[in-house]
């Protein structure tokens, strides 16, 4: 499929993972006036911005690196060497954050989710959100 440009954007993560969003059913569902949202890393965006400049990104952000290490930290579902490689992904994920449209900052995830609900429905921001 990458090969062939059938991706909208697609990626190699954290060295193992491959993983991309098909193009097609992004463009039938626009197609039929249907709203599309991806759940995709920086890279992605940077894709799907490239190839629709007229989407709307949206980046969740952490309130601080000291709480993102944490919650990195304490899910315990890396290795010592994968998480210093996820640390470091995030260092440069973070720097690119003033490329989205909108920023979140998920400190409480329902306040986090009505932001974004907010942002998707075209309301003006609130508190916890930077409109670009």
């Amino acid at each position: 499929m990458e090969r062939r440009g059938e991706f909208l954007e697609n990626a190699k993560v954290f060295g193992a993972n491959r993983y991309g969003t098909p193009r097609t059913p992004v463009r039938a569902a626009l197609a039929d006036g249907r709203p599309v949202l991806l759940e995709i890393d920086v890279q992605g965006a940077g894709q799907v911005k490239a190839a629709m400049p007229e989407a709307m990104t949206v980046i969740l952000l952490p309130p601080s690196w000291e709480a993102l290490e944490a919650r990195l930290r304490g899910r315990k579902t890396e290795d010592a060497a994968a998480l210093e490689r996820r640390l470091a992904v995030a260092k440069q994920e973070l720097a690119a954050a003033a490329e989205f449209d909108h920023q979140v900052v998920n400190d409480d995830l329902e306040v986090a989710v009505g932001q974004v609900d907010r942002i998707l429905m075209g309301t003006p921001p609130t508190e916890g959100t930077e409109h670009l």
